[in-house]
């Protein structure tokens, strides 16, 4: 089923890159906004999986690395969006 995705994925890939831009750029602002910013630690773990997708997009890197990258970075910034909206 991955690989599907990923083969639609990279027929698809400038529409994917720009859902993706806006998805993992938006998450990632708003977590850091929730109060991320006042945790070193927190920041380091939610920037740097949004900026390694953010430089695969623009490396034109193979779409099967840009779909894992954005799955973690998602989940890593639903993580604690929900830990910082809960407290």
């Amino acid at each position: 089923m991955f690989e599907k995705l990923v083969k639609e994925m990279e027929f698809n890939r400038f529409g994917w890159i720009a859902i993706i831009l806006l998805v993992v750029g938006c998450l990632g602002g708003l977590t850091v906004g929730m109060g991320a910013i006042g945790s070193t630690f927190a920041l380091i773990a939610i920037l740097i999986p949004t900026m390694l997708t953010l430089s695969f997009l623009l490396s034109v890197a193979p779409m099967k690395w840009i779909a894992v990258a954005t799955l973690v970075t998602v989940s890593v910034d639903l993580l604690f969006f929900s830990y910082y909206l809960a407290v």
